[in-house]
């Protein structure tokens, strides 16, 4: 298994090991977790980029308007589906060919690092919604440490409308700021006539002073975003050297957020005193929003063409570049 072809270090060192896959390559080492789900630890350059697992997220913290019109009742249960979530299945390709049991203590067979151009992780879950729901996410890892992925949700009749579908990433620690190229200022899809195309910047993670804590920093039409961070958890680098990851659109483009806080942080704090110290950067790239309304707080619903019908299958992709 795995081309031998070319030289060792433009290929990709894969490890199956007994809890986790290893993906290495030069200035970069990947662990797809068997246990937790997800990509449990992405390092570029020596420095980690994750503190929690990426999983689907469905829940951006409701608004007033929200509220006003009953939404947050009607689909409450996608906040506990946000929250949890229930790994069903995992599959493994290696240079186009699907890898069967990998697990301990079949992996013992391979004897070492597997070399390849390409490895396939995709993730199958369930979702905590009665009627369930799948959702499949698909790591595409190649021999340069770009990763390709695809998220899809399936649908399923009977489940309320979202209000959101995309994949979040907790970062370890603030970024100092952004860059993206898309939309200026807080945009979502029934909020873009204002935005300008064009690339901006945006210093630390801002929080829009809301008295009631609430949905903010949306960004809509994202060509590409590029976070920066100077910090990180590890107490032997002292150089302070910022670094940089950056996200980029495939088929279309995507909306994010770039906030200290999860979407759940916001929806349970009151008032913004109650808002925990900033500590992590929450990163979502949303492949489907709903709108926000705004024609009155008092029960005037979104726009019809603004809402994510829950039976309906929502599919999206980016890449990650080291």
């Amino acid at each position: 298994m795995g081309n031998t072809n070319k030289a060792a270090g433009s290929l990709l060192q894969i490890v199956f090991g007994d809890v986790v896959l290893g993906v290495h390559g030069t200035d970069f080492n990947y662990l797809f977790s068997y246990q937790t789900g997800g990509l449990e630890s992405l390092v570029v350059k020596g420095r980690e980029w994750l503190y929690r697992t990426p999983k689907p997220t469905f829940w951006r913290a409701t608004t007033d308007n929200d509220r006003g019109n009953g939404f947050s009742f009607r689909s409450a249960m996608w906040m506990g589906a946000d929250m949890f979530i229930q790994t069903t299945g995992i599959r493994i390709w290696v240079d186009g060919r699907e890898v069967r049991r990998f697990k301990a203590p079949y992996n013992n067979r391979f004897g070492g690092p597997v070399e390849a151009e390409l490895c396939v992780i995709q993730y199958r879950y369930r979702t905590a919604t009665k009627p369930a729901a799948e959702v499949t996410v698909t790591y595409r890892v190649e021999a340069g440490g770009q990763i390709q992925m695809r998220a899809s949700y399936e649908g399923k009749k009977g489940l309320p409308e979202l209000p959101a579908f995309g994949l979040r990433f907790i970062m370890p620690t603030a970024v100092d700021g952004y860059d993206y190229c898309g939309l200026s200022g807080e945009t979502y899809p029934d909020r873009m006539a204002g935005g300008i195309k064009g690339t901006y910047h945006v210093d630390g993670l801002p929080v829009t002073p809301y008295l009631v804590p609430q949905e903010c920093g949306m960004h809509m039409e994202t060509q590409w975003l590029r976070v920066t961070r100077s910090h990180t958890q590890d107490n032997t680098r002292s150089d302070g050297e910022s670094f940089a990851l950056a996200f980029e659109a495939r088929e279309k483009p995507f909306a994010f957020s770039c906030l200290p806080y999860t979407a759940e942080e916001l929806e349970s704090a009151t008032h913004q005193e109650e808002l925990p110290p900033v500590r992590r950067t929450v990163l979502c790239i949303y492949g489907a929003v709903r709108g926000v309304g705004g024609i009155d707080s008092w029960g005037s619903d979104v726009e019809p063409a603004y809402h994510i019908d829950g039976s309906a299958r929502l599919d999206f992709s980016f890449a990650i570049r080291p």
